[in-house]
């Protein structure tokens, strides 16, 4: 397993697996602690695991947390994603960067997004599993959200969504969220 840094945010990490095939199929290692370390992660901060499962089209985020934030490491266990993180810690050299990728069940590949970043994601394929490994325990009453096709930040999701939570349709802009954060 290889850790390579994502230049538009700093801090952020793909972690990608070196996979064994054969004619059974392949092998995997999607976690190695010493690996995490090897980039100043704590291995043990990490609390909650979590999976959503999407049909293809569903936009999921932009999400993050109010107060200490969340890191988290999301991987496509199965299918694949258009994954987004966008940097909203303004004391960061990345500020307001953004970057994209597509994570896949056929990689493996596993991100790592620091604490104070907003993630979402989109289903391309028919069915997409994505698993999530969280450093704080879930507080609703944390949650933010920025519209997903807020002008500002001109993400080029792939497909046009096809479904997404009440929350997330209703989501203010990024302007709005900055504003609110700086009271």
């Amino acid at each position: 397993m290889k850790a390579t840094e994502v230049p538009e945010i700093a801090g952020a990490y793909l972690f990608e697996p070196t996979p064994y095939a054969d004619e059974r199929g392949f092998f995997c290692r999607t976690f190695d602690a010493d690996v995490v370390r090897s980039v100043g992660i704590d291995p043990n901060a990490f609390v909650q695991d979590s999976l959503s499962r999407s049909v293809q089209g569903v936009l999921r985020g932009l999400h993050l947390r109010s107060g200490a934030g969340e890191a988290k490491l999301v991987r496509c266990s199965y299918g694949s994603i258009f994954d987004v993180v966008v940097d909203l810690r303004p004391d960061s050299p990345t500020y307001l960067g953004r970057a994209f990728f597509e994570l896949s069940g056929e990689t493996q590949t596993t991100l790592y997004i620091p604490a104070g970043c907003a993630h979402g994601f989109q289903a391309l394929t028919k069915t997409a599993d994505t698993s999530y490994r969280i450093d704080r325990p879930h507080d609703p009453a944390e949650d933010v959200t920025i519209a997903f096709d807020d002008p500002e930040l001109a993400i080029p999701w792939p497909l046009p969504a096809t479904s997404m939570s009440k929350r997330d349709q209703e989501a203010p802009s990024l302007a709005e969220v900055l504003k609110h954060r700086e009271k």
